[in-house]
């Protein structure tokens, strides 16, 4: 299992195991973070599965697809070089270590 960092909206962090193969809103949620809503479900339609990645493992992530980007940069919480939607994210060992705070929703 591939350990996450996940800190909610009231600032308190826990380490998850992340199963390989799911997307990262998957974990989130599997792990009881009720802060994440991920109301379409990882259809990349909304934006309520928005987190920040620590921006020292940003680039170590793969890059965004456009619509991604797009829903992002309508957020009002969008940072750049550290935004992203969780279930555009499928967790492999590579992320091991991963650091992300769940964004506030608009």
């Amino acid at each position: 299992m591939v350990k996450v960092s996940v800190t909610n909206l009231a600032g308190q962090t826990r380490m998850i195991e992340a199963e390989e193969g799911l997307s990262l809103m998957e974990n989130i949620r599997n792990n009881d973070f009720d802060d994440l809503a991920a109301i379409c479900g990882g259809c990349c339609s909304c934006c309520t599965c928005h987190v920040f990645v620590d921006p020292a493992q940003y680039s170590d992530l793969p890059a965004m697809e456009d619509d991604e980007q797009y829903l992002l940069e309508d957020s009002e919480h969008y940072r750049d070089g550290s935004s992203r939607l969780s279930c555009q994210i499928e967790v492999d060992g590579s992320m091991d270590g991963l650091n992300v705070t769940i964004a506030p929703e608009a």
